[in-house]
């Protein structure tokens, strides 16, 4: 939690890497989608699920709707965040409308619970998975995600929505949300939101005047007194590697004044963080909640691990106050906490990593990992 002299000074977010309910995890649920997938090895989400149980043990089914965030839920109950955002890489739907890419993901609406249970305020929706089941899956998204009280940035019917920002009030304040994708996250090209066309916000590249494009757009929507978060799904899933010109690109928005987090994602593990002018940048928050259980491959990155970021900001002027982390495991698809091993091993790769950008974790009591940055 933010140490007690923070009280009423500021606001704390909480933002998380990837969160992946369909497939495996939506087929565990109370009401699970129809199975049928169109993977060039695996058609049947139920594999999935066996996977996970023959590597971790068997899950009981159907889990209740709270039964995926585990230990997490005491950590939102010890921190209070004023608000839960998270990048949501499920199509919400029953829609049979699949695009060909090789991987998608689909939750059937009556499982939405499940997104409550957790208290998420705010999902961003542009990323490479939203649209897996077609325009009629993106729209009944929405609409789950809508009236289940919980706002959206990053998806819309036309471009103009796609680009607006969620609105979430903190205490009297405002928390506004944008969001937007690139294509090397793996975002067809033709899921651009248009004028007259639903889709997602989708930048055509990172240069100096996309930035300043994107960062107009959002100094119009910020008020007095506003803290802006940018959701941006860039980058491959795999490698620590942090493109010159993704460092760029935060920085001008955060020297223009538009912003005050940049929560990045779409790279499978957590990457390091930079603090630039008083604001985080997070380049690569990695998964917070996948079905990849029992499948092989860059096991050096142990992406079974994650990451909780609880992001405390001077409600006055938005520069970072505090930066926490709570490590967590994905087992039986359930987040539960690690032990010091695990919690050590995400410390030295922060610091390994935070050396090129100049943070540092500090490894505190209950596994927690507090962020120190230079300036």
């Amino acid at each position: 939690m933010p140490p007690a002299h923070f009280e009423g000074r500021v606001a704390t977010l909480f933002v998380c890497g990837d969160v992946m309910t369909g497939r495996g995890i939506d087929q565990v649920l109370p009401h699970p989608s129809e199975p049928c997938l169109h993977e060039p090895y695996v058609d049947s989400a139920r594999e999935y699920v066996a996977m996970a149980e023959n590597v971790n043990g068997r899950i009981a089914k159907p889990a209740d709707f709270a039964y995926i965030w585990g230990d997490a839920l005491g950590e939102w109950d010890r921190f209070a965040p004023d608000l839960r955002i998270v990048n949501l890489e499920t199509s919400i739907t029953e829609s049979g409308d699949y695009e060909p890419k090789g991987i998608n993901y689909r939750m059937h609406p009556e499982n939405t619970p499940c997104l409550t249970a957790a208290g998420i305020g705010c999902c961003a929706l542009a990323n490479n998975h939203v649209l897996d089941w077609g325009l009629k899956g993106l729209s009944s998204s929405l609409s789950a995600l809508r009236g289940a009280g919980i706002t959206t940035a990053g998806a819309g019917g036309n471009l103009d929505e796609a680009l607006r920002p969620a609105v979430n009030e903190s205490r009297g304040s405002r928390v506004l949300v944008f969001a937007v994708a690139t294509e090397d996250s793996g975002v067809p090209s033709h899921w651009a939101a248009t004028n007259n066309r639903p889709g997602i916000a989708l930048l055509r590249d990172l240069s100096r005047d996309t930035a300043s494009s994107l960062a107009g757009r959002m100094r119009a929507n910020r008020q007095p007194g506003d803290l802006v978060v940018l959701s941006i799904h860039w980058g491959g899933n795999w490698g620590y590697e942090i493109p010159a010109e993704q460092r760029a690109f935060a920085h001008i928005l955060l020297d223009s004044g538009s912003a005050d987090v940049i929560y990045g994602h779409s790279s499978h593990h957590p990457k390091a963080i930079e603090v630039y002018s008083g604001r985080p940048i997070l380049y690569g928050c990695g998964d917070f909640l996948n079905d990849y259980e029992g499948i092989p491959g860059y096991e050096h990155f142990r992406s079974n691990l994650v990451l909780m970021y609880f992001i405390s900001l001077e409600r006055q002027t938005g520069e970072l106050a505090a930066l926490r982390m709570v490590p967590l495991r994905i087992r039986r698809f359930r987040l539960e906490h690690v032990g010091a091993p695990e919690a050590e091993w995400l410390r030295d790769m922060l610091n390994r990593e935070g050396k090129r950008t100049g943070t540092e974790a500090v490894l505190g009591e209950s596994n927690t990992l507090d962020l120190r940055w230079q300036g």
